[in-house]
């Protein structure tokens, strides 16, 4: 019987210290599978994210039971400082489930995150290419993308934004139904600006227009997103060419004051102008909220917009705790199957044999005219003895067919002494 285990430390178990530590690359991860595989496990597969690093092993014999993957991931990385509560480890259904989980975005540090399934197909991908993924980790792995796909398609676990510069660019296009053919201002090139623009550039904005106090880091973001740069102090003087604004600048003062945006809209005329404060002091002086056609958020906005996406993908949980039980009971139910057929062959083998025998050492008190119909005969005794049992024990119950099916499939071994079986 496959014995699957799974170690994962993640952002409930390990501070970053940890787990940035136990980060692999691809690279590394390749060098680990490779290893992972001398160690005696038939198949395996690695997933390393900036927020957890997780390794699922199956062996046909019973596998480590925790420690011997934590060993080898501490040895591996070379990790100082970590203790065992960092790790949390899993074992047979609760190692599947787990990998489903992950998969379907609930447990992650931010709920539905979109990125994680991308993460994990990789990580699949990683393993097949090093030939560590067979049988079992194709079919365990298939059904872990596939619930992350039901996730977002039948449930609301991905929807609405969920991070203040998304939330920034959906508001943006709820405003303006063709954001291609808008121009986007951003003022300031930092972390917070960056990730904005990639999410306008993500949503196919038009134009991208960078201005930053320092004119390189400017110029090394249009390289990066494409656009153009225009000087800090050219910004005014811009205001009126710009469909959305996006400021992100650490000022003690106002980056734009309502004077600037009044003479901005007043160029404009009936165009809308809309402006996004991710400052922290605020940026843009908050009496332009009261200038027609200007439409300013500032992050408190976005925060609650945020809260609410956030409380409504939380409700969303249970069912996408059920459709992870509704693919786990298929998975067991395929896995179960792969104990149901070599059972009922060597169940037929075993009554085959004792047939055979017997029939073989009594034959010569029938005549010869008879024997044919008796070797007949004797067949057709086995076969009505055993069509019940089989029919039962691949049909299992409509309740829990996979659970029902295993315990039938251990309790005839153990009856008629037929002995270890695998799912060769």
């Amino acid at each position: 019987m496959i014995q699957l285990t799974a170690l994962s430390v993640n952002h409930r178990t390990a501070p970053i210290e940890v787990r940035e530590q136990v980060w692999l690359s691809d690279e590394e991860i390749r060098q680990a599978l490779r290893e992972l595989k001398q160690e005696g496990f038939s198949e395996c597969a690695i997933l390393s994210t900036c927020n957890r690093t997780e390794i699922y092993a199956a062996a046909d014999l019973p596998s480590p039971q925790g420690r011997p993957l934590l060993d080898f991931l501490l040895h591996f990385k070379a990790v100082d400082g970590a203790r065992p509560e960092h790790f949390a480890s899993f074992f047979t259904c609760g190692a599947a489930k787990h990998l489903l989980r992950v998969a379907s975005g609930i447990d992650s540090m931010v709920t539905g995150d979109i990125q994680i399934l991308s993460q994990v197909k990789n990580a699949y991908d990683l393993a097949t290419a090093e030939k560590t993924a067979g049988f079992y980790f194709s079919r365990l792995f298939q059904t872990a993308l596939r619930t992350g796909k039901r996730a977002r398609s039948e449930s609301g676990i991905g929807e609405g934004a969920v991070s203040v510069s998304y939330a920034a660019v959906e508001l943006a296009s709820k405003i303006f139904a063709d954001l291609g053919k808008k121009t986007a201002l951003l003022i300031g090139a930092g972390e917070t600006g960056e990730l904005t623009a990639t999410h306008l550039r993500g949503r196919g904005v038009g134009t991208l227009v960078v201005a930053n106090r320092t004119r390189a880091r400017a110029e090394e973001l249009v390289a990066k997103l494409g656009g153009s740069v225009i000087d800090y102090d050219a910004v005014p003087a811009a205001l009126h060419t710009a469909d959305i604004v996006v400021t992100s600048v650490a000022a003690p003062g106002r980056v734009l004051a309502a004077s600037d945006l009044h003479k901005a809209v007043k160029r404009r005329g009936a165009n809308p102008l809309f402006i996004i404060d991710l400052g922290v002091p605020r940026n843009v002086d908050p009496a332009a909220k009261r200038i027609g056609n200007v439409f300013l958020y500032d992050i408190d906005a976005l925060n609650t917009m945020v809260d609410k996406n956030l409380a409504k993908r939380l409700a969303e949980v249970p069912k996408v705790e059920r459709l992870i039980l509704d693919e786990l009971v298929a998975f067991y139910t395929w896995e179960s199957s792969l104990q149901v057929s070599p059972t009922i062959q060597a169940l037929r083998e075993s009554f085959e044999e004792i047939r055979r025998q017997e029939v073989g050492e009594n034959i010569n008190r029938f005549a010869k005219e008879d024997r044919e119909l008796v070797d007949m005969l004797t067949k057709r005794i086995i076969n009505k003895i055993l069509h019940q049992p089989l029919v039962n024990l691949k049909n299992g119950t409509k309740e829990d067919p996979a659970e029902e099916t295993m315990h039938r499939v251990h309790t005839l071994r153990h009856l008629f002494g037929l002995g270890s079986h695998s799912h060769e």
